[in-house]
């Protein structure tokens, strides 16, 4: 599929980011904090700015980090929807000129990222209980 650099993907992105597509991301020079943010199920999102990615120049249209991109945009417009299963996004004004052998193999990528999202943020949501457990303890021994 060619891209055409439209954006639509680039905007207002809710892109959830793996350990690794972070550790890339920062190779740019830019921090993580700058370029993420965690929602409250402890996933981490890239941060938009200005109503777009981050890290997508809308004058330019282009991305400034693309070649450390994360590996959701890297699939994209193969997608997860958690009505349809894997799909590919309509919004995507190419998604008609998607080869249909590719979504079963990228299917299968999204998959295996997002069960790794999913590990990554499960660990950090336990790695803050423990601390609030010991807190409220110590809260009614005294």
């Amino acid at each position: 599929m060619h891209c055409s650099h439209c954006g639509l993907c680039c905007t207002k992105t809710e892109m959830l980011l793996s350990e690794a597509d972070i550790e890339k991301l920062e190779k740019t020079g830019t921090k993580r904090r700058h370029f993420t943010r965690t929602d409250g199920q402890s996933y981490i999102k890239l941060r938009n700015r200005v109503g777009y990615c981050f890290f997508y120049d809308p004058k330019q249209r282009c991305c400034r980090a693309y070649s450390y991109r994360p590996l959701g945009c890297r699939v994209y417009p193969v997608i997860y929807s958690v009505e349809d299963g894997i799909i590919i996004d309509g919004l995507c004004p190419m998604c008609s000129s998607f080869p249909g052998k590719e979504l079963q193999r990228k299917g299968k990528t999204v998959m295996k990222l997002l069960e790794t999202i999913d590990g990554e943020a499960a660990k950090r949501k336990q790695a803050v209980k423990p601390s609030a457990v010991i807190l409220h303890e110590d809260r009614n021994q005294s």
